[in-house]
């Protein structure tokens, strides 16, 4: 199961941290994506942290705003989101698995956690 929190509503430039709680697999032998759909539009990957931490992938978009990070001891996935921007506004998953699995594996992402950028 993961569950999301953090997400709320910011004016542009502003930030958000959103945190994801892992229970029901082993949360450290698992890459982790954040995954974001906007209002009409297709699911979009975001960014991937690999088991240890040690590797990390964004999409082009957010690179140099958004920092993925996690705590194995506390299977605890989070996105640091800087700069937000209005085009940033969705509603954002977690996902057990890398960008080519959770694209694929709805069932492995979360509910979600609304974000959303406005002035």
């Amino acid at each position: 199961q993961l569950v999301e929190s953090g997400g709320g509503m910011v004016q542009p430039g502003g930030s958000l941290r959103l945190s994801c709680a892992a229970s029901g697999f082993t949360f450290s032998m698992n890459d982790m994506s954040w995954v974001r759909q906007a209002p009409g539009k297709g699911p979009e990957w975001v960014s991937t942290i690999t088991t240890g931490g040690g590797s990390t992938y964004y999409t082009d978009s957010v690179k140099g705003r958004f920092t993925i990070s996690r705590d194995n001891a506390k299977n605890a996935l989070h996105l640091q989101m800087n700069s937000l921007k209005p085009e940033d506004t969705a509603l954002y998953y977690c996902a057990r698995g890398n960008r080519d699995i959770v694209m694929i594996r709805r069932d492995y992402w979360g509910q979600g956690t609304q974000v959303t950028v406005s002035s």
